[in-house]
């Protein structure tokens, strides 16, 4: 009997917790986003509309199509690839939302054979 009670009491603790989730806010705007590589901290810049993902990091700009699966997925594809490791698209996913930033997660549009998939995870801050 206390064994169904406490199960009871943690579904309904659990089921009242819901995450924010709205994304059309973060469909097009300027944004920041942190990230680390070897151990360095560094800072990048894109501007996104509703058909491009504008990349600017260290006076270059990247650009990307983005098609739209929904209003908190899209895929992104690079308009001039300079690798072949760069010709693949991403998929990028929305987890959550607050006022000015967003959590996302973004991994390989397609599953390379024999490969494991990555899933990596950031926050981006709206600041326009």
């Amino acid at each position: 009997m206390k064994l169904i009670s406490a199960l009871l009491t943690l579904t309904l603790l659990s089921s009242c917790y819901s995450i924010e989730r709205d994304c059309t806010d973060f469909k097009t705007g300027t944004f920041e986003f942190t990230y680390t590589i070897d151990g360095k901290e560094q800072t990048s810049k894109f501007k996104r509309t509703e058909d491009y993902n504008i990349d600017y990091h260290e006076a270059t700009a990247d650009t990307s199509s983005i098609r739209w699966i929904n209003d908190c997925e899209f895929i992104l594809k690079k308009l001039h690839p300079t690798s072949n490791s760069e010709k693949d698209a991403i998929h990028m996913k929305i987890l959550s939302t607050t006022k000015d930033s967003y959590t996302f997660e973004y991994k390989l549009a397609v599953k390379r054979p024999n490969k494991p998939l990555n899933v990596e995870k950031g926050t981006a801050v709206k600041i326009d």
